[in-house]
């Protein structure tokens, strides 16, 4: 797809968002929409898939790891065709499938149940192991954040994917720089994540703008032609990014918008959607 909509598409998926844990009155935002345009370059371009056929044993899996930013993935699930968009108004409300972690067993397009942090790349390295064992092309992305890999689980996997030489493995880290309590540094310090990484035998690719598509494309192409070594992606972003008042505030980490604060949010997607209508 072309920049201008794949923008568009983020925007689209930001609505998802904040429509849908406004809708439950809970959820978690910010998390959310820093990592759009990471959704949206998966699921419209990246990756090998089809919502017409969700369980073709040769389609690419994907992992939320970070499972509690479910509004962003089931808005980029519902925009690709999964399930209908208007269902995403009945986020974590009782009767309805769509819970609030990610549910394999309900939800088409749903490669993982995920929600305990640090256990989603886990089962991430083990369909990637699993393709190689049957000889299959597919690719396996995981999306992990910079407060979940305190866990120390991402490392146990990390270092089986590194000795196995997984090179069927991506693994994102949305780097936003904020958790539930604050800055990651002040709470538990991942930092160097990059060099972390590399002790464990993966490509790592630092990009600077993780919400601008070409150093997303740039990064998964690097990727997809690194052989012998699984990859992290380590992607900063910006928490709550196309939402003023979110931006880089850590209380929108896990808060539903109210009805006045879901008006501006949506007021301020539309001009932006509208804005790149005019280009």
């Amino acid at each position: 797809m072309e920049n201008i909509e794949l923008q568009k598409m983020a925007v689209n998926v930001r609505k998802g968002i904040v429509s849908s844990t406004h809708s439950a009155k809970a959820g978690h935002p910010g998390g959310s929409l820093s990592a759009a345009e990471i959704f949206t370059l998966l699921y419209f371009e990246e990756m090998n898939i089809d919502p017409k056929n969700p369980k073709d044993p040769d389609r690419d899996r994907f992992v939320l790891s970070k499972g509690h930013t479910a509004p962003g993935y089931y808005s980029a699930l519902a925009y690709r065709g999964y399930f209908p968009v208007e269902d995403l108004l009945t986020l974590r409300h009782t009767g309805s499938y769509l819970q609030g972690h990610p549910d394999i067993k309900h939800i088409p397009g749903v490669d993982m149940s995920s929600g305990s942090l640090g256990q989603g790349f886990s089962a991430a390295v083990g369909m990637a192991l699993a393709g190689k064992l049957s000889n299959k092309d597919y690719r396996v992305y995981a999306l992990t954040g910079d407060g979940e890999i305190q866990e120390g689980q991402i490392w146990e996997a990390a270092m089986f994917a590194g000795h196995r030489k997984l090179d069927n493995l991506v693994v994102i880290v949305d780097n936003n720089n904020l958790q539930i309590d604050g800055a990651i540094g002040d709470i538990c310090s991942p930092y160097p994540i990059d060099e972390k990484f590399r002790a464990f035998n993966f490509h790592v690719i630092n990009v600077e703008n993780g919400n601008d598509f070409d150093e997303l494309r740039a990064a998964f192409k690097e990727a997809r032609e690194t052989k012998g070594m699984p990859t992290a992606i380590i992607a900063k972003t910006l928490k709550g990014k196309g939402v003023s008042y979110m931006e880089n505030q850590v209380g929108w980490h896990g808060k539903a918008p109210n009805d006045e604060e879901y008006k501006i949010a949506m007021e301020e997607l539309e001009k932006a959607g509208e804005a790149l209508c005019q280009k």
